[in-house]
């Protein structure tokens, strides 16, 4: 499973069946760990879906925090104001 269909699992679950943030995350997180599924790297989407439901960011700019943690950057460009919540990383205004 790439992260694109992550992102689209967790757009259809919370928009068009209105499944809480919390049990989308959750429910992705036992997606993930099936053994008949394989996706590129687990724990940076266990991470994202982690700061997608605490820090209440949408799910592909908690994808962008959980990346620049991952890969020491540090930083986010963005114009979403939300990833100010993210306390690891900082935003940056393009």
């Amino acid at each position: 499973m790439t992260d694109l269909v992550v992102a689209e699992c967790i757009y259809v679950l919370q928009s068009f069946y209105e499944v809480p943030r919390d049990r989308v995350a959750e429910l992705m997180r036992a997606a993930i760990a099936m053994p008949s599924i394989s996706v590129v790297d687990a724990p940076l989407l266990r991470r994202a879906l982690e700061v997608y439901e605490h820090d209440r960011l949408d799910f592909a700019e908690a994808y962008l925090v959980a990346q620049a943690e991952a890969t020491g950057v540090g930083a986010v460009l963005t114009f979403d104001k939300a990833v100010d919540r993210a306390e690891n990383i900082v935003r940056l205004r393009p």
